[in-house]
């Protein structure tokens, strides 16, 4: 299978998963301003889902630009990314409607978590399908540390969530800037 092929499945996937999240947000049945106000707790949860499906769309796509070739073991982690990323919506949503109560906090983070663990693991098998000697090989092990500290932080919000979920939304929006712009060293290497 073509590295392209890989790409174009799964930016399909992300626009249907970004589709199905804005269709979960219900006009109001009144046309005043008063009739938005319920509302905020929905936006600001998309808003968030938003920003983190486009972080994983943007890194994604510099991620596959490493790899010459798609061997069954990178298709496997991309569809186990792909899975957890799918269920950003419901937790997005459930999130929203019940304005932020912890145990849909705590549930958001274990998806970001899992999210994550499994964007670690696609990583890991296209790190492993690489040349010993490859600078995209050595600029990929230069994210463990972010990588880790992404992991900390959505297991750090769990319990958070139930304490003071504020915080939670503060580790999460933290985490998101962390990654919004994709790694440069990626892209160096990418180019040699």
């Amino acid at each position: 299978m073509s590295k392209n092929r890989l790409e174009a499945f799964s930016d399909g996937v992300l626009a249907i998963i970004i589709t199905i999240m804005v269709l979960e947000m219900k006009v109001p049945h009144g046309s005043g301003w008063e009739n938005l106000t319920p509302l905020i707790p929905v936006f600001i949860s998309y808003l968030l889902s938003f920003l983190y499906l486009g972080i994983y769309w943007g890194n994604h796509h510099h991620l596959l630009h490493t790899i010459s070739h798609v061997n069954p073991s990178i298709m496997l982690a991309n569809l186990n990314l792909l899975f957890w990323l799918s269920l950003i919506p419901f937790v997005t949503g459930w999130m929203g409607e019940n304005h932020f109560e912890s145990n849909t906090v705590a549930l958001y983070a274990v998806i970001l978590l899992l999210c994550g663990f499994a964007y670690f693991i696609l990583q890991k098998v296209i790190e492993n399908s690489l040349d010993d000697n490859s600078h995209i090989k050595n600029a990929m092990k230069k994210l463990f540390k972010k990588e880790m500290l992404s992991i900390a932080a959505y297991t750090a919000a769990i319990p958070m969530a139930y304490i003071n979920y504020y915080v939670s939304g503060v580790i999460f929006f933290a985490t998101a800037l962390m990654w919004l712009i994709p790694d440069r060293n990626i892209e160096k290497a990418v180019k040699n």
